[in-house]
């Protein structure tokens, strides 16, 4: 696997650049357990999620919650499968 500094854009005027490192939001029920299912479904993608990069943000009330992780990423391909997968999740209402 190759390091975080030896990652490099192939064209860094245009957009989303692979490989690299990304982050993907996922929001939904918090009786959900996303804090945790959320890492566990882009690591069952082969994806690794950074260390101590998953943020939790609850709702004002606390019926929902937000969870950002930060993960490497080598295609686009791979990108849109996280995306995919996290909304397959009965409890994830939305990504971004």
């Amino acid at each position: 696997m190759k390091d975080l500094d030896d990652i490099h854009a192939q064209n860094p005027e245009q957009g989303f650049q692979f490989p690299g490192v990304f982050e993907i939001t996922a929001m939904g029920s918090a009786a959900a357990d996303l804090e945790h299912r959320v890492p566990e479904i882009l690591d069952s993608l082969g994806l690794t999620v950074l260390a101590d990069a998953v943020q939790v943000r609850p709702s004002r009330e606390g019926n929902y919650v937000s969870v950002t992780a930060s993960f490497t990423c080598p295609s686009r391909e791979k990108y849109d499968a996280a995306h995919a997968a996290l909304r397959a999740e009965p409890g994830i209402r939305w990504t971004l």
